[in-house]
């Protein structure tokens, strides 16, 4: 069994929003169950979600939700590349190709790994 860690690289602003909605998925609702049927899933998805937590000033932050809505505008526009656009990826006709391409792992550095560091 090969237990080499990977490392996975956000942006401050990509590792607040997945921060927000791991915590609303996992502790605010019983979606997690109804998202990830395998609980093998949950070990990497708490994993995660603990690592963001202890990382993270911004959710000890008074202002924690004008923070966050800032990081999803920049995220959106960094995604779309403009304000007011589709937040869901696919939804609108110009969006689709890019999207495709983010999902594929193939459109600039959103989310990429690095391997055995």
């Amino acid at each position: 069994m090969d237990e080499e860690a990977i490392t996975i690289r956000l942006t401050r602003d990509q590792a607040f929003v997945l921060s927000d909605w791991l915590y609303r998925v996992m502790f605010q609702s019983d979606d997690l169950e109804g998202i990830v049927h395998d609980r093998a899933v949950w070990s990497p998805i708490y994993a995660i979600s603990g690592t963001l937590d202890k990382t993270l000033s911004e959710i000890f932050m008074p202002d924690y939700g004008p923070r966050l809505e800032t990081a999803k505008e920049r995220l959106r526009t960094d995604l779309y590349g403009g304000a007011g656009e589709s937040t869901a990826p696919g939804q609108g006709t110009t969006d689709a190709p890019q999207a495709h391409q983010i999902e594929r792992g193939t459109a600039g550095n959103h989310g990429e790994s690095d391997q055995g560091q």
